[in-house]
């Protein structure tokens, strides 16, 4: 073979190998565009009214859209819009720091707190330090127009079913529903006992609203513990509905009413009370066995059993422990007399009911 032959040959790979590495590492790519350092924009805005008073709250991204840290804090600008209008600014501009929870507070202009309730829509916009920004926030809609009027005359009593709330109804006003924010000013001593069959923990605070029963000035709290102290506010609101969503404009919250809820109630007297006597053949042996139904109420621990005969004084026959089964086994007894029996129950507190209605029966002669 000739010299020349050999050296293409063992030159081959040498050019092959330069070449591969110039189409793979010399070719410049596509130039990146400048980063604009846009913060993201927020997602989670909320807001509501009270009164004539706006309050949004939002989380700060910590990130913008290159999905690089924030640096510093961050220009935040807030607008509202009603209806196809534009959106107009709302306040100042505010400086937040990155991750941060974000709040804004105003004063609805008169225009905006007057008239019948209508749409209002705010928005939060980030913008960067030469003023641009990736777009608005998602929208957070309260109602504008005039708020309803204070609620007055709110009181409160404990009843054995729960709180009774009373306030001055304004009849002029038709479908005004009522709104109840109910606080637990005894959380500590509000825990619940351990187990599977256990009440779930009783919530610090509860909304609840009134629609029936808001003409009449009154409501019923079914849901208090005893034991517990409360403190109840009550606010009028208006309702309305908006893409679907029923929205509320809500007046000025009244003035508090405290609230302790002592159990001070009896149970209820148990019912169904039969007897029913027995006597051996040899006359040896009389009874009366009763039952009853059980009180529903789960704060009854038991039962006391009480008897006469001819109509003379009740004298109680069950142990000074309430009996907890409802039935008892009167082995004291003679053939031929006739008893009357009666039984009361008793709560955790020790409150004893009213006894029941009586029930009678005569021992028959052997």
């Amino acid at each position: 073979m000739r010299p020349e032959h050999r050296l293409g040959r063992a030159a081959l790979p040498v050019v092959l190998a330069a070449g591969l590495g110039f189409t793979g590492c010399g070719t410049p790519g596509a130039p990146l565009p400048p980063s604009l350092k846009l913060p993201d924009p927020v997602t989670d805005l909320s807001a509501s009214r009270t009164g004539n008073q706006v309050t949004l709250t939002w989380t700060m991204p910590k990130r913008n859209t290159d999905k690089l840290l924030l640096k510093g804090n961050v220009p935040v600008s807030v607008c509202r819009k009603e209806g196809a209008g534009g959106c107009d600014p709302a306040g100042g501009q505010l400086l937040l720091a990155p991750g941060t929870a974000g709040a804004f507070n105003e004063t609805l202009p008169p225009a905006l707190a007057a008239g019948a309730p209508r749409a209002l829509t705010y928005f939060v916009e980030l913008k960067n330090r030469n003023g641009r920004s990736a777009g608005l926030s998602n929208a957070a809609v309260v109602l504008a127009g005039e708020a309803p009027g204070p609620v007055a005359g709110l009181s409160a009593q404990v009843r054995k079913d729960g709180v009774a709330l009373h306030w001055t109804p304004r009849h002029t006003v038709a479908q005004e529903p009522i709104r109840l924010r109910r606080k637990l000013l005894t959380p500590s001593a509000a825990k619940s006992p351990q187990g599977p069959l256990a009440p779930p923990p009783e919530p610090v605070e509860q909304s609840l609203l009134v629609d029936s029963g808001a003409q009449s000035g009154r409501a019923l709290d079914k849901e208090i513990r005893f034991g517990q102290v409360y403190e109840y506010r009550a606010q009028r609101v208006a309702r309305i509905t908006v893409d679907g969503r029923t929205l509320e404009l809500a007046g000025e919250l009244s003035a508090p009413v405290r609230v302790e809820a002592l159990d001070i109630f009896p149970p209820t007297a148990p019912t169904g009370l039969a007897a029913v006597a027995t006597v051996s053949d040899a006359g040896a042996e009389a009874s009366i066995d009763l039952s009853w139904q059980p009180v529903a109420e789960p704060d009854v621990t038991g039962y006391q059993v009480y008897r006469r005969e001819s109509g003379g004084e009740w004298q109680r026959i069950s142990p000074a422990q309430p009996i907890v089964p409802p039935a008892f086994h009167d082995a004291h007894v003679e053939p031929g007399h006739t008893y009357q029996y009666a039984v009361s129950s008793i709560d955790q507190g020790g409150h004893q009911s009213v006894r029941s209605a009586e029930t009678e029966e005569t021992v028959p002669h052997p």
